[in-house]
């Protein structure tokens, strides 16, 4: 292993794959339940009726948690008014977590075109988040400090040095081989956080990335899991294990944070999404019951496609006039399906039943127990 000081440039960086064994008893019986876990989630998102629904939901509740790690912090209220409000991005905040949810997109519009992730991919990942057109760092001097302002990391410095472990990265993602992809897909995250290639926005590229390559290597048909919450919830031990490969060639340690990082969060995913699906078939029988002239599946699954909507999803959806649409929503509201506010001159309708389970205010009920 390459002699690593904390305060000098990492240009000795291994290249991949590491010289080490990554596929240990203990790694290969997680790697097993983590698998388990992520073909339950992806079997359960596949067989609801629109698989697609809760995309917009479910990407931007990840792109809030991804950002919360970077100190980016805005709230579930902020961040949908701005997606759905003509008046966006009423906080700087929201517009960053909005950047992040449109650079994973643009990520899987471009897999579609050529299912490869390469470096250039991943420059342009970073502009979308950034909003710039900066590239791979050029100038020395960036260093990574803990809290205390202690360097605890110099990433290798210099662009052609970057950009040959980078070429290394990209070979040993796309080429096919015998390792188990999701221990493959722990260590390049951590090779790609260790070479550490953009002045700014690394972290978010980098949580991106993972998802990118589970639905690269068709692991997820839907890439629909909220990584970065579980790096919120154990963030000391991500550092930690993160640092103990660089010091110590501690990989299994590694991989192991990350394997159990897959599992919980396939684990999670599922509950929230029997969450939603008990709360909107609930509501659904309600709307059905109480204003069966109102009701139809398709209005339903516009409440629920964000917590947020505007007459104007159901003028898109050819629901009916503008003043037909406008008489639903004031219907649904005066039912107490929806609460409305005004931001600018624009009249929002919130489903308060659909933010309070991404508020984790709701734990999953019986069908038809959900009261107003």
């Amino acid at each position: 292993m390459a002699p690593f000081h904390r305060e000098e440039p990492y240009n000795g960086l291994p290249l991949l794959p590491p010289d080490a064994d990554l596929e240990t008893k203990e790694v290969m019986r997680k790697a097993i339940k983590a698998s388990r876990a992520q073909v339950q989630l992806n079997g359960a998102i596949m067989n609801l009726p629109n698989p697609s629904l809760f995309l917009d939901t479910i990407h931007l509740q990840e792109a809030k948690a991804s950002s919360e790690i970077e100190n980016i912090i805005t709230t579930n209220d902020d961040l949908y008014k701005s997606v759905v409000a003509e008046k966006r991005y009423e906080s700087t905040a929201a517009k960053e977590v909005i950047c992040y949810k449109e650079a994973l997109w643009y990520g899987l519009e471009k897999l579609k075109q050529r299912p490869f992730i390469t470096t250039n991919l991943c420059v342009e990942i970073m502009q979308c988040i950034k909003q710039n057109t900066s590239g791979i760092r050029a100038t020395p001097g960036t260093t990574l400090s803990n809290t205390q302002g202690k360097v605890i990391y110099t990433p290798p410095t210099g662009e052609a040095v970057i950009r040959e472990k980078l070429a290394n990265l990209e070979r040993f993602i796309n080429e096919e081989g015998a390792l188990d992809p999701l221990i493959k897909m722990a260590v390049m995250h951590y090779q790609f956080e260790a070479i550490h290639p953009f002045i700014d926005g690394n972290g978010r590229t980098g949580r991106i990335l993972l998802l990118l390559y589970l639905k690269m290597e068709k692991l997820l048909d839907v890439p629909a899991l909220f990584l970065s919450e579980y790096i919120i919830q154990h963030k000391a031990a991500y550092y930690q294990k993160i640092r103990a490969v660089t010091e110590a060639g501690d990989w299994e340690g590694w991989i192991l944070y990350m394997l159990d990082m897959i599992e919980k969060t396939a684990i999670n995913g599922l509950e929230k999404l029997e969450e939603i699906m008990a709360v909107m078939e609930a509501t659904s029988d309600e709307i059905k019951e109480r204003l069966p002239k109102v009701y139809s599946k398709e209005l339903v699954e516009i409440l629920f496609r964000l917590p947020y909507t505007k007459r104007q999803f159901l003028i898109d959806a050819h629901m009916g006039t503008p003043k037909t649409v406008g008489n639903y929503l004031i219907a649904l509201e005066n039912e107490g399906f929806l609460k409305a506010t005004k931001v600018g001159k624009e009249k929002l309708y919130l489903n308060h039943r659909l933010m309070d389970v991404l508020d984790n205010k709701v734990k999953t009920r019986a069908r038809n127990t959900y009261s107003a």
